[in-house]
């Protein structure tokens, strides 16, 4: 969900770990990075989980209404949550989408038993955000949504797959609609990529705090960078070279 840890590189840093927005070289970062970055959002900043969470979930939002109109996706959007924060991130892009006029539905199929994701859970229950029960066939996704979130692993993910997750990872290798991934693609090895037996290929990514290394091998239409909420002395201790926002924007679409 957020990122970064103080490197060691000085002068060393290899040219594969930045990539060119915005006529900014933006650090691409490892998993111990990301990591440790969101200690210090909690620890030295005093941000909450809650509070990024808000603020990345609209991110997400925010950028696939600059890409998907309701009209053109007729607002069908499934947003299939994880038991962990980027399942967090999810449950905040569900409740905004529907606010921008999608018509989102939610499988989540491994609740969390914590206030934060119950209260996250009941605020799009609460907004008529219909929540599926039963994981979605390929086919079923085919026929029904015409936009996938995938927020189902964030950086923290380690293979193998859990059991549980195996069929909604398979029906998104399967499926002819877009996907959007929040931060990483699902199963994907944080910094080497797509796995080797095959994984999902999103047609969106969006990128939290800074783009992490698997993002180099995203090959989709839209890369974003959301989550408008990093400290700037945070950002420079640990050269993010972050792009310019836009104006009042929470993202910014980041170039191949």
């Amino acid at each position: 969900m957020f990122s970064l840890f103080g490197s060691r590189l000085g002068l060393s840093i290899s040219c594969s770990r930045f990539k060119v927005s915005s006529a900014i070289m933006v650090k691409y970062l490892q998993q111990d990075e990301a990591v440790n970055i969101d200690l210090e959002l909690f620890n030295e900043y005093k941000f909450s989980v809650d509070q990024l969470m808000e603020l990345a979930g609209l991110s997400c939002a925010t950028a696939i209404a600059k890409c998907y109109r309701p009209d053109q996706a007729k607002g069908s959007v499934l947003v299939c949550c994880g038991p962990g924060n980027n399942g967090g991130d999810g449950l905040v892009c569900a409740r905004h989408l529907k606010l921008f006029g999608f018509s989102p539905s939610v499988y989540y199929p491994k609740r969390t038993d914590k206030p934060l994701y119950e209260n996250l859970l009941h605020q799009c229950l609460a907004m008529d955000i219909p929540v599926i029960e039963n994981a979605p066939t390929a086919d079923l996704l085919n026929s029904s949504y015409n936009l996938i979130v995938d927020a189902l692993f964030g950086f923290s993910f380690k293979p193998p797959v859990r059991p549980l997750f195996v069929p909604i990872l398979e029906a998104l290798r399967n499926t002819e609609s877009p996907i959007c991934s929040i931060d990483i693609p699902s199963g994907w090895d944080v910094e080497k990529g797509c796995p080797e037996s095959g994984g999902i290929q999103p047609e969106m990514l969006i990128s939290l705090t800074a783009p992490k290394q698997c993002a180099l091998f995203f090959k989709g239409k839209h890369h974003f960078l959301g989550g408008r909420f990093v400290p700037p002395s945070l950002a420079q201790k640990y050269q993010l070279n972050l792009p310019d926002y836009p104006g009042t924007d929470c993202c910014v679409k980041l170039t191949k």
